[in-house]
């Protein structure tokens, strides 16, 4: 007997943390990925070489069909999607949200996995969200789309504790792979109506937004712990900075140590060992960092070149307007 084909699905994805999805979906027997739908090609770097995203950039490798809207909202793209009467939708780092001439299309829904337990951490940063918060535990949330942001029930959830020390990519990877295994086991079930979607809490609700440049200055007025977070959870984009007299230095990591050298005002290079940024209450120590126009180098080399760092103060810049 020849098996039953999987049901056309339509995945929404963009970015490299939704790969490892595209790639559980296409593996399902449950399912027929009758097309991906995907960000444009932009250009990027100083070439302005027009580049895929990584989910596009898949699509292409796996000989899928793909479509790059500018705008879902379009008509046309609604229109696109309905003439491949899809019967399922999954959807993971997108980028854009879906209006409801597309979300009433699949009949079984679209099925989005969001990075984070929600209700909390809904939105555009969930990953960075929970290490600047110094979440305990993190985890995958599969939900059944609706209109709002983040805000449909869910079907299934995965979690797992956090150590403290995972950079943004590190745990974007981990995500990745849980919302894969999450997707693979949950389709079946969903599809032959074993799983009954259940209403997010009221309660813990938090709501994160897109990051800006400006979001990784370090403000030494807070603690060391929290600026430690930051340099993790900022991890590549926007980055993390201080600006100096000499220029700005990136923070490529860090860690938290007691004041060295007594009391000293926030903001305050002190003594070493080492690149230490005096804090709110102790020591935040640069332990790998990059000056302007140079290259990533150890706190101790920094400060071997630059011997007048040691005792001076950090620059804060205004934000351009």
């Amino acid at each position: 007997m020849t098996p039953a084909a999987g049901v056309p699905t339509i995945f929404f994805g963009s970015g490299s943390f939704a790969v490892p999805i595209l790639e559980a979906l296409l593996a399902a027997p449950e399912t027929d990925i009758v097309a991906v739908v995907s960000a444009p090609d932009r250009p990027v770097g100083r070439k302005a070489a027009v580049t895929p995203v990584p989910v596009a950039a898949r699509a292409r490798e796996l000989g899928l069909t793909l479509l790059q809207p500018e705008r879902i909202r379009e008509p046309s793209a609604a229109a696109a999607l309905a003439a491949l009467r899809p019967a399922l939708g999954v959807l993971a780092d997108y980028g854009q949200i879906v209006p409801s001439s597309v979300l009433d299309l699949p009949p079984s829904g679209i099925l989005n996995v969001h990075p984070s337990l929600l209700p909390s951490h809904r939105g555009a940063s969930p990953i960075p969200a929970a290490i600047l918060a110094g979440e305990r535990e993190t985890g995958v949330t599969l939900i059944r789309m609706d209109a709002g942001l983040d805000t449909g029930p869910i079907v299934a959830a995965t979690r797992w504790p956090l150590t403290g020390d995972e950079t943004a990519p590190e745990l974007e990877a981990r995500a990745a792979a849980a919302g894969a295994a999450l997707v693979a086991a949950t389709l079946g079930p969903w599809l032959r109506g074993e799983i009954a979607a259940r209403e997010q809490p009221a309660e813990g609700v938090t709501l994160t937004r897109p990051l800006r440049r400006e979001d990784g200055r370090l403000d030494p007025s807070r603690t060391a712990e929290e600026l430690e977070r930051q340099v993790r959870a900022f991890q590549p984009w926007p980055g993390t900075f201080v600006e100096t007299e000499a220029g700005r230095i990136k923070v490529l990591r860090a860690a938290v140590e007691p004041a060295n050298g007594g009391p000293a005002v926030p903001g305050t290079f002190g003594p070493g060992p080492g690149l230490r940024l005096r804090t709110a209450d102790g020591d935040l120590v640069l332990l790998e960092v990059q000056p302007a126009g140079g290259r990533p180098m150890t706190g101790e080399e920094l400060v071997l070149g630059r011997p007048a760092l040691p005792g001076s103060r950090v620059v804060i810049v205004p934000e351009a307007p």
